[in-house]
């Protein structure tokens, strides 16, 4: 698996930490009162948004993507459903870099 392919679904599971941060825990702790699911699943946002911002800049700087796509990617992570939105861009980056290989 290549590196875009690493960072894709990096970006993807770290979108889906996001929301299941926003829309499952935060309200389960000031609905409910139970903070636990805030400190569980905070903490796995926490490390896939690190794993994210590492393998943006290994991409980057192996020239895998340009300086645009990495700024928008990276600005897309901070916003409910971002990462989603860059999935498209992503893809069709792999697909041109796979066909330069062949």
């Amino acid at each position: 698996m290549s590196k875009l392919q690493w960072l894709r679904y990096s970006a993807l599971a770290e979108g889906v930490s996001w929301l299941a941060l926003l829309f499952v825990a935060m309200p389960l702790k000031y609905v409910w009162g139970d903070p636990s699911y805030v400190k569980t699943v905070g903490m796995t946002h926490g490390i896939l948004f690190i794993l994210l911002i590492v393998l943006l800049l290994q991409t980057f700087m192996e020239a895998c993507i340009d300086k645009k796509e990495a700024l928008i990617i990276f600005i897309a992570s901070f916003l409910p459903f971002g990462t989603f939105f860059t999935d498209k861009s992503l893809r069709t980056v792999i697909i041109k870099k796979e066909a330069l290989k062949v």
